[in-house]
């Protein structure tokens, strides 16, 4: 870790640096704690093949988290260089610190109904906060990536071409697609109107990505800010609904224990709404429950394409991984499809 130190050095630290050891469950990014005589920071090596545009990635953050800030919100906070920059850059990469939030956990998976909770009130806040940010200033750091539309001609592209033979393996999957083509749309055509508030989006909304305290179990702050957007919170609700209110996990074989859990479902938006309640719009509100399904179809949509384009973009760890991924996904969006009156009733109990 020693050529590490000499990349600290680099940050504008309080104290002598002490030690550099790699830190978290990430895999995206290169995580290092770093220990000096005086406190603990963050150091990441960015990964630039998954995030090339590095410019426009820190600002975002560094946006984002100074917007908070001034708010008086714990956030991260970007360490800046000796010259005053938010990133340094040399011929081993490219890096960012911030500061350890001390005294916090996180969590892996959701382990009972209150931790779900939590994190549906830690995320409803974030974006709360930030509901009055101007989301137009951001970059687009992945391109269209919640154009549902757009993830869907890529699929009919893999399915034309066959490339590997595999579209005979996923028939009734394949069907599902094409026959709900007429439900991706909504969010996308909203934003394009107007009807649908532009804001910003975390865009990785799982669990793991909050900070929780370590004595009250409550919220802290929203961390792994590297996909911060603009979009729609419709996003950011669905797919923590689809992460999280599911009875199994994303690659189980086994279909018949995949269901979607309305209590879950409900755990989540008593955190959410709640916390939103003061911002949200009707036309958000009412398409809370199309958000879960949406971004869970997008999910199994984009598994499958993969999985007909020879798993060029997935880390799979055996044959037809994907085909498992994207099957529970679809399992989960045809549950979510037949419950939209009963989560339609809970939020509407919630916002009341």
């Amino acid at each position: 870790m020693e050529n590490y130190k000499s990349v600290c050095e680099k940050f504008a630290l309080c104290g002598t640096v002490r030690s550099v050891e790699p830190y978290g469950e990430g895999h995206i990014n290169l995580t290092l704690l770093v220990t000096t005589d005086e406190k603990r920071y963050i150091l990441q090596k960015m990964n630039t093949n998954v995030f090339p545009d590095t410019e426009g990635l820190m600002a975002n953050i560094c946006s984002v988290t100074q917007y908070l800030d001034q708010k008086g919100v714990e956030t991260l906070r970007v360490v800046p260089t000796r010259e005053g920059n938010c990133y340094y850059s040399d011929e081993s990469g490219k890096y960012r610190v911030y500061d350890f939030i001390e005294n916090t956990v996180t969590y892996q998976t959701v382990s009972d109904r209150e931790v779900f909770k939590n994190s549906g009130a830690a995320f409803g806040e974030f974006q709360n906060y930030l509901a009055g940010f101007d989301a137009s200033r951001l970059t687009e750091v992945i391109h269209r990536f919640h154009d549902t539309p757009n993830r869907f001609e890529h699929f009919k592209k893999a399915l034309a071409e066959d490339c590997f033979d595999r579209a005979k393996e996923c028939a009734p999957e394949i069907e599902f697609l094409l026959s709900h083509k007429d439900t991706y749309g909504t969010v996308i055509e909203g934003l394009a109107d107007g009807s649908i508030p532009l804001r910003v989006t975390h865009n990785d909304t799982k669990l793991n990505n909050i900070l929780m305290d370590a004595q009250t179990n409550r919220a802290r702050a929203v961390i792994d800010l590297d996909t911060i957007m603009p979009g729609s919170m419709l996003f950011d609700f669905g797919d923590s609904i689809r992460f999280g209110a599911s009875t199994a996990a994303e690659d189980e074989t086994d279909l018949s224990k995949v269901h979607f859990d309305l209590d879950l479902f409900r755990a989540y938006a008593e955190g959410y709404c709640t916390a939103v309640k003061e911002s949200i719009t009707e036309k958000e509100a009412t398409l809370l429950p199309y958000g879960a399904y949406l971004m869970t179809v997008e999910c199994g949509m984009r598994f499958l394409t993969d999985y007909l384009s020879g798993d060029t973009y997935f880390a799979t760890k055996y044959d037809g991984h994907n085909l498992v991924r994207c099957r529970t996904q679809l399992k989960l969006a045809g549950e979510m499809e037949a419950n939209f009156d009963a989560m339609g009733k809970i939020v509407k109990e919630i916002l009341a």
